[in-house]
């Protein structure tokens, strides 16, 4: 604080404007008893990159700002809490579900031999994408991917890529076309990983337990935003699609800059443990394939 309010003298007084420590960009959505709901933009850079994060009142310290001056409000926080911010495993998660699995079970067209052979199938692909974490429940499959900020003292190779996880899909989508004869649509969220380390995931010595390294909650999320999309589709609101995509998610993806992410259609629907709700967007694969920047 002490080392801020000179800065902030020196800068006033004409002299160069040179902030101590770092500065991560955020804004507080709301505010509660227990701490503030926060939009966390780790990177404006080359994408805009938004991650909601919850910043606890025990490790709130001061808000401080010059309104006189356009010096915009800068929030300390506890330093544990902010390393622990860039230095914690976040990951996106996607939920591709198979169409019309009823009507082909009710038919006798899904049938063992087929699940196998879609299985070897997906075994193919996850060969490809070893970054990704692919888990099958026979007519579904949950992906998952990690990144890591890092900071300047925890230098990471491992940087946000959300692109990976769009450009696996048509391989996901001709497998269970072609094996199965069934359509699929897909669901996409990010955040952050409580209290799990790096690792994808754990398989225990016995090999009949597989942990996600994941609480509960980014599932939580993928099905609130699932029943969200349902029960639009059968309001009229929208139409089947391809690809339901949480706001943050869709707008960190690097989109050619003609590409007006603000018109394409997009509803709210309300995250599990968030405070004010969100948007996703809808759409389809080879539209979103088409947009994206070359990599």
């Amino acid at each position: 604080m002490e080392e801020y309010e000179a800065a902030l003298k020196r800068g006033l007084a004409g002299e160069p404007w040179e902030y101590p420590g770092y500065i991560s960009h955020a804004a507080v959505r709301e505010a509660s008893a227990t701490g503030l709901e926060i939009s966390w933009f780790p990177n404006i850079f080359d994408r805009f990159h938004e991650v909601r994060v919850f910043l606890p009142a025990a490790d709130f310290i001061k808000c401080v700002g010059c309104r006189d001056y356009d010096e915009k409000p800068h929030i300390f926080v506890s330093t544990n809490w902010l390393e622990d911010l860039h230095r914690r495993t976040h990951s996106v998660f996607a939920l591709v579900d198979a169409i019309g699995v009823k009507t082909a079970i009710l038919a006798g067209t899904l049938t063992a031999d087929k699940i196998q052979i879609l299985s070897q199938k997906v075994d193919e692909i996850a060969s490809r994408y070893p970054d990704i974490a692919f888990f099958s429940f026979a007519d579904s499959l949950l992906l998952k991917m990690n990144w890591i900020f890092g900071d300047v003292e925890y230098p990471v190779d491992r940087q946000y890529d959300p692109e990976r996880i769009i450009r696996v899909l048509p391989e996901i989508a001709a497998a269970y076309s072609e094996v199965l004869g069934l359509g699929v649509y897909t669901v996409i969220t990010q955040g952050q990983n409580h209290l799990y380390p790096d690792e994808l995931l754990r398989v225990s010595a016995s090999a009949n337990h597989v942990s996600l390294n994941s609480l509960g909650l980014p599932f939580a999320q993928l099905l609130a935003l699932d029943a969200a999309a349902r029960a639009n589709i059968k309001l009229g609101e929208h139409g089947p699609e391809e690809l339901y995509m949480d706001e943050s998610f869709f707008r960190s993806l690097k989109l050619k800059f003609d590409f007006d992410k603000n018109a394409e259609p997009h509803f709210p629907y309300l995250s599990p443990m968030a405070l004010s709700p969100f948007d996703y967007f809808v759409g389809s694969i080879e539209r979103i394939l088409q947009n994206l920047e070359s990599k």
